[in-house]
C-alpha cells in the first residue's frame, strides 16, 4: 500500500519543478507525505488510484462524446479549416484603433456642442430684445398640468391639451417632439412675474430645438434652466410628481448647471455650534450646510470648520487641507453634520482666521482648485470685530470671498453679519425657515458668475457621470448613466452689464451607452473592451463599473457611484501609471498582467493586457481600449457574395447582437423600429440603401453565416433522428466574432429545465455591448476542441457584494426541504427555481490559423440538465460485485454509492458539479470538505488568487450604532415622544409657506420635503461604501493526479484525484468516516471587508491623486459691481406660533 501511495503522491510536485525553489519545497512535503503514511493503522482505508483513473477516463470519454455529438464541434472546426486558404489574418494596430475612436467621438460630442452654442446665442438675443412687463400675463404648457383636468372636467390653469406619443429614440416616453413645455418646482410660484418673463422670452428657444433636432438626429434632451428657477425641455412631457404630489426637481441644483454658472471654486464653510444655536437653528444651519456641499462638484474642494469656544475640523482627519468635493466626500461630510452638537460661547474669530490661513496655504502649495475661494459664514450672530482679520488676510485684494448666512428670527447681528459679507465681495442672506434655505444658497453662485458673465465668457462644461432619477420616473431610463454638456447665458445689456446677471443655463445629454456604441466591440477580442474617464481620474465608463446595489427589491445608485476611481477598477495597475497618463491627457500604451473575474466574481482568468489611451479633444474625457495578448491581436477576414451570405442570414435559428450597430438606425425617424437584423436585411437587398452600415462588420456576419449554415442541418438531422435526443439535452448552440449566433432547441418549452438560457434578458450568456458571452470567453482560455464544463450561476449571488448582505455563493440550505435516500445516493425534493440552476454548460472554442497566426473565429457548445453527466458518472464510478479483486489493494469493488466512500466531480474553479448530496451541486468544494481542499492547495494542485473589489457596499459596523439610553423614568420616554412630534410639527409649519396659501393651485400645494423614516432605520441594516478582498481558486493543470491521507485526530482519511481527459474537471474519491472539520475549518468564498486602522484610512481620504484642472477661470473682474450684497428674506410665520412650539420643545428636551 505504502508503495502506490508514495508514487502516485509524487505527482503532486508536478507543480513545482520549474520554480526556483523546487529542491528546498520538494523535501519538505517528501517529510509530510511519509510522516503521513508512516501513521496508517491496519484499519485505514485504500483507495485504488488506479480505479480512480479508470473511471475517470471512462467519464471523460463518455462526455466528450457527448457534448461533440449535440454541439457538432468538430464539423464547425472542420468548416473553418476548409476556408483558411481564403481568410486572411491581420494583427490589430491598438494606437491606431484609439486615435480612429477618439476622433468619432470628438466629432459626436462637438455636434452636441454645436447644438448647444446655437441654443445659448437664440437665448441671449432673446433676452436682448425682451422688455421686463411686471404685470405681464401669459399662458404656457406647465409640464405638471397639462392634459390634467377639474372635478368638473375642465382643462386645468396653464394646462390644456398637449399631444405626447411614445417615441423610440426617446426610450419609448411619450413626447411631444414639435413643442417645449416649463417644469417649475413646487416651491417656486408659476405665475410670478419673474418666471412668467423668462418663459416668455425662452419661447423663441423652441424653433432653435426642433432645428438641432433635425441636424443632429441623435440628440436626446434639450433644455434651458433658468436662473428663476423653471426649467424649459425639449421634448416636452408630461411631468410625474413624486408620490407625495411634490416636484423636488429645481434645475439650479443640478451639477450641468452649477459647473457651467461658476468656475472651480475652494469653500472652507464656518458653522456655528455655540449654545445659541441649539433646535430649530441648527437643524436650519445643517440644512444649509447639505445644500451647500449639493452645489459642490469634482473640480470643487471644501472643508468644513465648526466653532464655539474653540475651533474644531467636522473631519479631523482633514485638518488644515482641502479635500476633492467628489460624491464620496460631500457624503461623508454629511453624516458628520447629522451628529453636530451645540455648546458653548460662539468665538468667530479664530475660525475665520483659521479658513483664511487653509485657503492661502492650498494656493501657496498650487492644490486646491487655483480658481474662487469662498468662505462660508453659517451663524446666528456676530458680535466680535472682524476687521484687522480682513485686513491681515483678505483686504485690499479681497481675493477670497466671504458669505454670510444669518440663521433664525433675531436680527440683533443683521448689520454686523451682512457688513462681513459686503466688505468680502460676498452675498448676505437671512434664513428664518427650511423653506429659505434653498433659495438663499443660490445667491452665491449668482455671485460667483459675475467676473464671467461681465467678460462675456462662454465656457463650454461637460459633466461627470450620472443618473437622473428625478427627470425620469421609471427605472430602466432613470439607472442610464449619461454625461451633460452646458453653456451659461449672460444678459447682454449694457445698463445691466456690471452687475453680471446670469440669465440661466443651455444644455442637453449624452447617453454614455450611445456614446461608447462607437467602439465597435467586434474590433476589441474576446477580452477586450472600451473605457472614459473624466480629467479627475473617474470612471464614466467602464464594463467593470457597477454603479447599481440592490435595497430590497429596488435597484439604486451607489453613493459614490460616478466617483469610482480608474485605480479602483484597473486595480492591477497598482503604480497608477495608466491613471496619471490618462489624467493628464497623454496618448501612449501600457502593457499589465492582470487577473480578472467571470461569472459574478466567482472564477479568474489570468491575462496580458495592452492599454492604449489618448485625449477626446475639446472635452475633459480621455478614452482607452485594452486589447488581450493572443487572441485579441488578430482579426481575420473572409468574403462571400451578397446573395449567398443573405440567404444563410435569414435562416431562423440564426440572430446577431441586438446592442451592436451592425447599421445606424437612430438618425431617420422611419428606421427606429427596425431591429438591427432587420436594418441588415433592408440594407443588402436594397430596401434601405441609405441605411448607415458597418461595412466590414456586414462582411464578417456574412461570412460567418455561410461558413456556420451547416450547423442548421446538422442540429435538424439530430432532431429527426430515429433514434432520437438524448433526455435532458436542451440546447446546442454557438457564437461567432462578429457577434452572430445560432443555437437549436433539442427540448420543448414546457419541458426545458434552463428556460431562461439565451433569451434576450439572458445577458451573461448573449453578445452585448460590454462583454461577449461568458461561455464565449471561457472557451477562449482553454485549449481549442477540448470541452470546458461549468454549472452557470442563475441568480444574484457571487463574490461582488452589491445586491445581498451576506454571500455564500453557494445555494443555501434552508431550500433545501426534504433528503431523502436513493440507491445510496442523497436526493432532495425541492422548488423548481433552485432545480433550474442544476444544468450544466459545454463549450469550446473554433479557431482559424493562417502561419503561425491563430485567431478565434468562435465557441460553440451544448446546454444540458445536471443529470444527463450523474447518469454517466453513476453508471461508470461503481465496480460490479464479481469484480475480480485478487490484484487489487484496497476496497475492492469500489462503488462511489456506498456509505463509507463520498465522490465528486469538480471543475477547475473548485466547484462540484455532481455529488451524492443534490445540495452540494454548484457548490465550491472547500466548503463541503476543507480538510480535502486544504490539502490540495498545499499540495499545489489548487492555489488561492486574491481578487479585490473597490465597489462594495457592506453593512454599517455595529459599532456605528448608538447605544439606547436607559430609560430612567416612564416620563422620560413620554416626553421623548412629545419631543419628536413638537418638533417635526415645528418644521412643517416653519417649512409651510404661509404666504403662498394665498396662490396655491392644483397639484402644486407646498409639502414639507424633510423625512425622519429613515432615522428609524437600524444603522446594522444600512449598506454603505466598502472595500472588499474575495479569493477565487483554480487549478494547476500540470498535475494530472495525486493522493494524500490526512491525519484528523483519532482518525485519518484517505482521498484520490485524477484529472478527466480532455476537459477542465477533476474527479476526487474521499473516505467518509473520517470527520476532520475540527481540525480543518471550511474554505469558503465569502468577500472580507479590507479594514484600514485610523492612521491609513485618514491617508486614503486625505490623498491627492492627480487631476488636470479646467483650463478657464474666472475668479475676477475689475468692472465687477460688489455693491449688490443681498439682504433679508421676507417671512410671514407668525412670531408667537414660533416661540410657543419652541418653547414646547425646550421644555421636553
Amino acid at each position: 500500500m505504502k508503495h502506490w501511495s508514495l508514487a502516485k503522491a509524487g505527482n503532486a510536485n508536478k507543480l513545482d519543478r520549474s520554480g526556483p525553489h523546487r529542491g528546498k519545497l520538494m523535501m519538505p512535503m517528501w517529510i509530510i507525505l511519509f510522516s503521513s503514511l508512516c501513521l496508517v493503522v491496519d484499519g485505514q482505508m485504500k483507495i485504488s488510484p488506479e480505479t480512480v483513473q479508470q473511471w475517470a477516463v471512462s467519464f471523460g470519454k463518455e462526455i466528450a462524446a457527448l457534448s461533440a455529438r449535440y454541439s457538432g464541434a468538430q464539423l464547425l472546426q472542420k468548416k473553418f479549416k476548409d476556408v483558411e486558404a481564403v481568410v486572411k489574418i491581420e494583427e490589430v494596430d491598438g494606437e491606431e484603433l484609439v486615435k480612429k475612436f477618439a476622433e468619432e467621438m470628438e466629432e459626436m460630442l462637438g455636434r452636441k456642442m454645436k447644438s448647444v452654442k446655437r441654443l445659448a446665442e437664440a437665448a441671449e438675443d432673446a433676452d436682448l430684445y425682451h422688455e421686463y412687463n411686471e404685470t405681464l400675463e401669459f399662458d404656457y404648457f406647465n409640464s405638471m398640468l397639462i392634459n390634467t383636468v377639474d372635478e368638473d372636467g375642465n382643462p386645468l390653469p396653464l394646462g390644456g391639451d398637449f399631444q405626447l406619443e411614445p417615441n423610440e429614440h426617446f426610450n419609448k416616453l411619450p413626447v411631444n417632439t414639435q413643442q417645449s413645455n416649463i417644469q417649475v418646482p413646487t416651491n417656486v410660484y408659476n405665475r410670478d412675474p419673474d418666471i412668467l418673463n423668462g418663459v416668455y422670452m425662452s419661447e423663441a428657444l423652441n424653433d432653435v430645438f426642433i432645428d438641432n433636432f433635425l441636424k443632429d438626429p441623435t440628440l436626446t434632451w434639450q433644455y434651458f434652466g433658468s436662473s428663476t428657477g423653471f426649467f424649459r425641455l425639449y421634448p416636452g412631457i408630461q411631468w410625474i410628481p413624486d408620490e407625495n404630489g411634490v416636484v423636488t426637481f429645481d434645475c439650479r441644483n443640478r451639477n450641468w448647471y452649477i459647473q457651467a454658472a461658476t468656475s472651480p471654486k475652494d469653500v472652507v464653510i464656518v458653522v456655528d455650534v455655540s449654545g445659541s444655536m441649539k433646535g430649530l437653528r441648527m437643524t436650519i444651519a445643517k440644512h444649509t450646510i447639505n445644500t451647500i456641499l449639493d452645489t459642490l462638484g469634482e473640480n470643487d474642494f471644501v472643508n468644513i470648520i465648526a466653532y464655539s469656544d474653540y475651533v474644531r475640523y467636522v473631519e479631523p482627519c482633514f485638518k488644515g487641507t482641502l479635500v476633492q468635493a467628489d460624491l464620496d466626500n460631500r457624503e461623508h461630510f454629511k453624516l458628520l453634520i447629522d451628529g453636530l452638537q451645540v455648546k458653548g460661547e460662539g468665538k468667530v474669530k479664530k475660525a475665520m482666521k483659521e479658513s483664511f490661513r487653509i485657503l492661502n496655504e492650498a494656493t501657496t502649495l498650487g492644490q486646491g482648485s487655483l480658481c474662487n475661494q469662498a468662505i462660508m459664514l453659517i451663524t446666528d450672530g456676530a458680535m466680535e470685530d472682524f476687521q484687522d482679520v480682513f485686513e491681515e488676510f483678505n483686504w485690499p485684494e479681497r481675493r477670497v470671498r466671504v458669505f454670510t448666512y444669518l440663521i433664525g428670527r433675531e436680527m440683533t447681528f443683521a448689520e454686523n453679519v451682512k457688513w462681513i459679507a459686503c466688505n468680502n465681495k460676498g452675498y448676505y442672506t437671512h434664513i428664518s425657515t427650511l423653506a429659505d434655505v434653498q433659495e438663499n444658497v443660490m445667491e452665491y453662485l449668482h455671485v460667483l458668475s459675475r467676473p464671467m458673465v461681465i467678460n462675456h465668457d462662454h465656457d463650454i462644461i461637460w459633466t461627470e457621470a450620472y443618473m437622473d432619477s428625478v427627470l425620469f420616473n421609471t427605472q430602466a431610463q432613470s439607472l442610464l448613466l449619461m454625461t451633460s454638456v452646458a453653456m451659461p447665458v449672460f444678459s447682454k445689456k449694457k445698463e445691466t452689464l456690471s452687475h453680471g446677471i446670469l440669465l440661466g443655463v443651455v444644455g442637453t445629454d449624452v447617453a454614455l451607452r450611445e456614446l461608447m456604441r462607437l467602439v465597435p466591440r467586434y474590433k476589441l477580442g474576446v477580452h477586450g473592451y472600451a473605457y472614459l474617464i473624466t480629467n479627475n481620474g473617474y470612471i464614466l465608463s467602464h464594463p467593470d463599473l457597477r454603479p447599481l446595489y440592490k435595497e430590497g427589491k429596488k435597484l439604486k445608485p451607489k453613493p459614490n457611484y460616478n466617483s469610482v476611481d480608474l485605480s479602483e477598477v484597473e486595480w492591477e495597475d497598482t503604480e497608477e501609471k495608466l491613471r496619471t497618463a490618462m489624467v493628464k491627457g497623454q496618448t501612449g500604451k501600457l502593457s499589465l498582467d492582470v487577473r480578472t473575474s467571470v461569472d459574478k466574481g466567482r472564477r479568474v482568468i489570468f491575462l496580458k493586457n495592452d492599454y492604449f489611451y489618448t485625449v477626446i479633444n475639446e472635452t475633459p474625457f480621455s478614452l482607452g481600449i485594452v486589447l488581450t495578448r493572443g487572441y485579441g491581436q488578430y482579426i481575420f477576414s473572409g468574403n462571400v457574395s451578397v446573395e449567398e451570405g443573405l440567404h444563410d442570414l435569414l435562416a431562423p435559428d440564426l440572430t446577431i447582437a441586438s446592442e451592436w450597430t451592425y447599421c445606424e438606425t437612430d438618425i431617420d425617424p422611419a428606421h427606429r423600429k427596425l431591429s438591427q437584423l432587420q436594418a441588415v436585411v433592408q440594407f443588402l437587398t436594397g430596401k434601405e440603401p441609405d441605411l448607415d452600415c458597418d461595412v466590414q462588420l456586414l462582411e464578417q456576419t456574412l461570412f460567418d453565416a455561410v461558413v456556420t449554415a451547416p450547423m442548421e442541418a446538422y442540429w435538424t438531422a439530430l432532431m429527426l433522428n430515429t433514434s432520437g435526443i438524448y433526455e435532458g439535452i436542451e440546447t446546442a448552440f454557438l457564437g461567432t466574432r462578429s457577434g452572430l449566433m445560432r443555437f437549436q432547441r433539442y427540448t420543448g418549452i414546457e419541458k426545458r429545465v434552463a428556460k431562461s438560457f439565451l433569451i434576450s434578458t439572458d445577458k451573461e450568456n448573449m453578445f452585448t455591448l460590454d462583454h461577449f458571452p461568458v461561455w464565449y470567453r471561457r472557451a477562449a482560455e482553454h485549449p481549442a476542441g477540448r470541452f470546458l464544463y461549468y454549472m452557470p450561476r442563475l441568480d444574484n449571488k457571487g463574490a461582488f457584494r452589491d445586491y445581498e448582505p451576506d454571500y455564500s455563493g453557494t445555494l443555501s440550505a434552508e431550500k433545501v426541504d426534504h433528503q431523502t435516500e436513493e440507491g445510496g445516493r442523497k436526493r432532495r425534493e425541492t422548488e423548481k427555481e433552485v432545480e433550474g440552476v442544476r444544468i450544466v454548460i459545454a463549450t469550446t472554442a473554433v479557431t482559424v490559423t493562417v502561419g503561425k497566426k491563430t485567431a478565434i473565429a468562435g465557441a460553440i457548445g451544448v446546454q444540458m440538465t445536471l443529470e444527463v453527466m450523474e447518469s454517466k458518472f453513476w453508471a461508470i464510478a461503481t465496480q460490479p460485485n464479481d469484480t475480480d479483486c485478487s490484484n487489487v489493494e484496497g476496497v475492492c469493488p469500489l462503488q462511489c454509492d456506498s456509505l463509507d466512500i463520498e465522490c465528486y466531480v469538480i471543475d477547475n474553479n473548485g466547484f462540484v458539479l455532481i455529488s451524492k448530496n443534490y445540495n452540494n451541486a454548484g457548490r465550491f468544494f472547500g466548503e463541503i470538505d476543507g480538510s480535502v481542499m486544504t490539502t490540495l492547495i498545499r499540495m499545489g494542485m489548487f492555489k488561492r488568487v486574491s481578487l479585490f473589489d473597490y465597489q462594495a457596499m457592506c453593512k454599517m459596523n455595529s459599532h456605528f450604532v448608538s447605544s439606547a439610553r436607559p430609560l430612567l423614568s416612564p416620563f422620560y420616554g413620554l416626553a421623548s415622544v412629545l419631543k419628536w412630534f413638537l418638533s417635526n410639527f415645528l418644521l412643517f409649519l416653519l417649512e409651510f409657506n404661509i404666504c403662498g396659501f394665498w396662490h396655491t393651485e392644483p397639484f402644486a400645494d407646498a409639502k414639507p420635503s424633510f423625512s425622519v423614516s429613515s432615522a428609524h432605520k437600524k444603522k446594522g441594516d444600512i449598506l454603505q461604501p466598502c472595500d472588499t478582498e474575495y479569493p477565487s481558486f483554480v487549478y494547476e493543470p500540470s498535475v494530472k493526479e495525486t493522493n494524500s491521507i490526512i491525519k484528523c485526530g483519532r482518525c485519518q482519511k484517505m482521498f484520490v484525484v485524477q484529472q478527466i481527459p480532455e476537459s477542465n474537471l477533476l474527479m476526487l474519491v474521499v473516505q467518509a468516516d473520517c470527520d476532520c472539520s475540527r481540525q480543518y475549518p471550511r474554505i469558503t468564498m465569502e468577500p472580507k471587508e479590507v479594514k484600514y486602522n485610523a492612521s491609513v484610512k485618514c491617508d486614503r481620504m486625505r490623498s491627492q491623486k492627480i487631476r488636470r484642472r479646467p483650463e478657464s477661470c474666472h475668479a475676477y473682474h475689475p468692472q465687477e459691481n460688489a455693491d449688490d450684497c443681498g439682504g433679508a428674506s421676507f417671512a410671514c410665520l407668525s412670531a408667537l406660533l414660533f416661540f410657543t412650539c419652541l418653547s414646547f420643545s425646550a421644555l421636553v428636551s
